[in-house]
């Protein structure tokens, strides 16, 4: 049996984030690249018990979880952002990192999951995130970004969680290859504002984000 490869030093991961941010025009300050990265290794630490997500090599966490999320940052808009089906709190964690002025709510349903977020949440010290154990249709409030990312299709996004999104707002759908089916399924007081391209370094695969905006 091949020996198991060491992981990745803290210096090789930092290094890894801040090429991937640099190549999506992102300037992360030195805290906000160390949050990152301390995020990442209570998600490691965790995933080690609890199975938060199936990415179990650190470097690959970088590209598909950190940067990932990360690429959809200049998408978003507004001082309040709910995130919905944050799992381990992606992309939610990550853009409130990068945004502390921003009031970020992580909603999940799965007690694990939040446990880990709220714990995340106090040792990061984000006083600009709460953590929402819920089904998406039972959370209040109105929000002026709604993101989604590996939840649910287009047509129950925003079924379940329409009612959150602010009359100006938009909802951010992190979504692979383009389903035409599910575009379709759009209910009919939303509407499809633009569908970007979105290139995730070091990924090498199709990634698009899906703006929505009431109609």
């Amino acid at each position: 049996m091949p020996a198991a490869r060491p992981a990745p030093d803290r210096a090789t991961l930092q290094a890894r984030l801040r090429a991937g941010t640099g190549e999506l025009g992102l300037a992360l300050t030195v805290e906000q690249s160390g949050s990152l990265l301390d995020y990442l290794d209570l998600l490691v630490r965790w995933n080690a018990v609890y199975n938060l997500t199936a990415v179990r090599d650190p470097a690959e966490m970088v590209t598909r979880h950190l940067l990932d999320s990360l690429a959809i940052a200049p998408l978003v808009r507004g001082a309040t952002l709910v995130d919905l089906g944050t799992g381990p709190g992606l992309p939610g964690i990550p853009l409130a990192i990068l945004a502390p002025d921003r009031a970020v709510t992580l909603v999940d349903s799965n007690g694990k999951k939040t446990r880990f977020l709220r714990e995340a949440v106090r040792v990061l010290g984000l006083a600009n995130v709460r953590v929402e154990q819920a089904r998406v249709e039972e959370v209040a409030g109105q929000y002026d970004c709604v993101t989604a990312r590996a939840f649910a299709a287009l047509g129950d996004i925003l079924t379940w969680g329409g009612q959150l999104l602010a009359p100006d707002g938009i909802c951010v759908a992190m979504k692979g290859v383009i389903d035409e089916g599910e575009l379709r399924g759009i209910p009919p007081d939303f509407r499809i504002e633009q569908i970007v391209p979105l290139s995730v370094p070091g990924l090498g695969a199709a990634r698009h984000a899906i703006i929505l905006r009431r109609s």
